[in-house]
Formats: structure tokens, sequence, C-alpha cells
């Protein structure tokens, strides 16, 4: 699969949970790969994102932080979909 989005995010976050569930929703429409990253386990990465959570890559490239629109999610994925 050529479309990989990992949500950045951590425990007792309201935001994270939103994000999680609008990116689902958008999965179901068009297919990626999907990574949950919970950063309070990722030291190398706690420090950088800890107030910028919930934060989302599309194929390594943030795209999001703490609020994912999902009218534009579908727009970048499709975007990044393969031709053919």
């Amino acid at each position: 699969m050529d479309l990989k989005v990992q949500l950045y995010t951590k425990k007792e976050c309201p935001l994270c949970v939103v994000a999680k569930e609008i990116i689902l929703r958008v999965k179901k429409e068009i297919p990626f790969e999907f990574e949950e990253v919970d950063i309070e386990s990722r030291g190398d990465i706690h420090e950088k994102f800890n107030e910028e959570v919930p934060v989302v890559f599309i194929n390594s490239k943030k795209a999001f932080s703490y609020r994912v629109h999902d009218k534009k999610l579908r727009r970048i994925l499709k975007r990044h979909q393969p031709m053919g």
C-alpha cells in the first residue's frame, strides 16, 4: 500500500480521539496503512510533539496538528493515490 497515515497521540487527549475517529472513517472510503504512535512511549518524539498532539503525518509529511479536517484529509489522500 502506497499511502501511510500516522497519528501521533497520547493518553487523555480528547482531540486525539476525535482525530482517530475521523481518520478511521475516511479509511473506509480511501484505503491506506494506518499507524497510531503513542508519543509518551517514544522519548525521541515526545519532547518535540508533546504540546502539539494530535499530529498527523501522511507519507512522512506533516499534514495536521491539533485538528483533523475530514474534507482536507480526503483531498490530500486522493492526491497521493497511485494512478491506475
